[in-house]
């Protein structure tokens, strides 16, 4: 679900929230060590957010945000910021060529540059809170 978080608006903030979960309260955030990853540089997407970012000239940066039933990648493009919002069961990672992460859900992708200790740590922390957070599957019973 891509969205235009630009605005505070109380429709949007509760489409995510019922996606994602609510935000981390503050104890949480520091047991998990941070839930927001470094910059990350982003290198290729799907067509939807490709179209957004080039329509202006600045750097293609995004950032993640861990929730606690998902991910939250947000972005610039112009003056308008936006969310890719990801539910962990429609999650999929994969690390492809050499630093670079890929970042799926559905018909949209983005992928980013890891080319920093930073960058690979965050992943890790994000890969290992999915599998703990995963809910069980069938074949575990």
């Amino acid at each position: 679900m891509l969205l235009n978080v630009s605005y505070n608006d109380k429709k949007i903030t509760s489409k995510i929230d019922n996606e994602v979960g609510k935000p981390f309260t503050l104890k949480e955030r520091f047991k998990l060590g941070g839930i927001g990853s470094p910059k990350l540089e982003i290198k290729e997407t799907s067509v939807e957010i490709r179209n957004l970012l080039i329509l202006d000239n600045n750097a293609n940066i995004c950032n993640i945000e861990i929730r606690p039933k998902g991910i939250i990648v947000g972005f610039r493009s112009l003056l308008e910021s936006y969310a890719l919002v990801i539910p962990f069961y429609k999650l999929t990672i994969y690390k492809g060529d050499f630093a670079i992460y890929s970042i799926y859900r559905d018909s949209y992708f983005i992928k980013v540059k890891s080319d920093t200790k930073a960058i690979q740590k965050f992943f890790r922390k994000l890969l290992d809170y999915k599998a703990d957070n995963a809910p069980t599957s069938i074949e575990d019973l």
